[in-house]
């Protein structure tokens, strides 16, 4: 399909150069259709194509991810979007199709962390798909195909320069992988561990059933944090991720991280956001960064003037009952965790945000104590026996 190398522009940073990527036999299972990568880009190429195949391959519905410093900020399935959610994203004028709700809904789990994102989708990129994807400011894309008039629309993107590659998508990789650091080889077999209903089955609770919908977002939170790095806690409702805490070292600070992106994700819904009005000529990006000094409690002057820079009027800002009360709405969250849980306060944190399922390795010396709080806020949750770190 492709070349065996391909140079790059540079590494990590423009300084480290030459970079280049490349395979030992056969050919790249990718080629570059426009653009120029670097090596980030490749790494977030990669990552993130995974992650969109195996949702795909999971729940057979299109599935996309928006990847940031090779994390998703976002990944979702094709369902199609309410009213409020387009209203949210800003899609609510545009024609929808399902590859482009899936973008959609990923890159609005946290609109203001997906600013310059790598996308991946899962199917064919269709025309509202990339009339979608130049509205935004993106790094590239990874698919495995394009119809001609979203590939002639997405070449215009970025003077010309925007990022597209074609993966094959029947390319599947050795067991064993290799990378080097320090100059020191090291090899392990691929995480080839995929996430499907059978990590469901230990439930350990006193309450027994994931309901259908709950299945679903377990599996796209699971697939997501398997890409994230780690330690990583990940909350999705509705066919999508709303909140990732990710890299953190501690778990409850990655959950804390998870549950205020989803806050804030749930809150950007409430009618009087939904109804903010902005002046002629903002930009979607700093919509979403207005949105979010908003949403936050206290405010510099610098901050309070970039913000009312971008909107007609400032509505009083929403006190704290009353965000707290828009968020009881949240409900029937789910959340999976790459490690065990080693304490109760992920649990406790968690049900703040309207987590009822949780999927956790389990193997903690204070299991019970987790069960226990899971018992207390009556959620169901599962051992799924399968740590899924990644670095």
């Amino acid at each position: 399909m492709s070349a065996k190398e391909i140079v790059l522009r540079y590494g990590f940073n423009p300084h480290q150069k030459p970079a280049r990527i490349f395979v030992k036999s056969g050919d790249l299972p990718f080629k570059v259709v426009n653009g120029a990568p670097g090596y980030i880009n490749m790494l977030d190429a990669l990552n993130s194509w995974q992650l969109v195949k195996e949702l795909k391959q999971a729940l057979n519905l299109p599935a996309a991810a928006s990847f940031k410093h090779v994390s998703p900020a976002g990944t979702a399935v094709g369902i199609p979007l309410t009213d409020t959610l387009k209203r949210a994203y800003f899609v609510d004028d545009m024609e929808e199709s399902p590859v482009m709700a899936a973008y959609a809904r990923a890159r609005g789990a946290d609109r203001v962390s997906s600013y310059g994102d790598f996308v991946a989708v899962s199917d064919t990129v269709d025309g509202p798909t990339a009339k979608l994807i130049v509205r935004e400011v993106c790094d590239g894309m990874i698919a495995p195909g394009y119809e001609k008039g979203a590939l002639e629309i997405l070449k215009a993107k970025k003077n010309g320069k925007f990022l597209l590659i074609e993966v094959d998508p029947d390319y599947e990789p050795d067991e064993t992988e290799t990378r080097e650091v320090f100059g020191i080889q090291m090899e392990q077999m691929r995480n080839n561990a995929v996430a499907t209903p059978d990590l469901l089955k230990d439930v350990v609770t006193r309450k027994k059933d994931f309901p259908p919908d709950a299945v679903r977002d377990l599996i796209i939170a699971t697939a997501a944090i398997k890409y994230t790095q780690s330690n990583t806690i990940g909350f999705a409702v509705d066919g999508q991720a709303i909140g990732i805490g990710a890299g953190q070292q501690s778990r409850i600070h990655c959950t804390r991280l998870a549950a205020e992106k989803a806050d804030r994700w749930y809150l950007r819904q409430h009618p009087t956001i939904l109804d903010i009005k902005f002046k002629p000529g903002v930009s979607r990006a700093d919509k979403n960064n207005a949105i979010d000094l908003y949403l936050q409690e206290r405010l510099n002057k610098f901050e309070r003037e970039t913000m009312e820079a971008a909107m007609v009027d400032v509505p009083p800002q929403l006190t704290y009952d009353q965000k707290r009360d828009w968020l009881k709405g949240l409900k029937g969250v789910s959340l999976s965790s790459d490690g065990m849980i080693p304490f109760r306060d992920t649990i406790d944190r968690a049900y703040e945000s309207g987590v009822e399922y949780v999927l956790q390795p389990g193997g903690s010396i204070r299991d019970e104590g987790v069960i226990k709080a899971c018992d207390d806020y009556g959620m169901v949750m599962a051992f799924s026996n399968l740590r899924l770190f990644h670095h």
